[in-house]
């Protein structure tokens, strides 16, 4: 069986888990998101991009 969830779902699920359940303040997780969006324009970008593929590739035993 395969489910295919947004990312932003998961990451939503994720970030109302750590405040819920871990104390972290909803200004953090803002943040946080923030900092993600400002990250995206720089140069760091390609780097992050490929990193989060091949990880995923590894994950997903999809890697060659």
């Amino acid at each position: 069986m395969t489910v295919s969830l947004p990312l932003v779902v998961v990451l939503g699920l994720i970030a109302w888990g750590a405040v819920k359940f871990l104390g972290v303040r909803i200004w953090l997780v803002v943040v946080i998101a923030l900092f993600g969006f400002y990250l995206a324009d720089t140069f760091l970008a390609p780097a992050i991009d490929s990193g989060t593929r091949n990880g995923v590739q590894v994950i997903n035993g999809t890697h060659d």
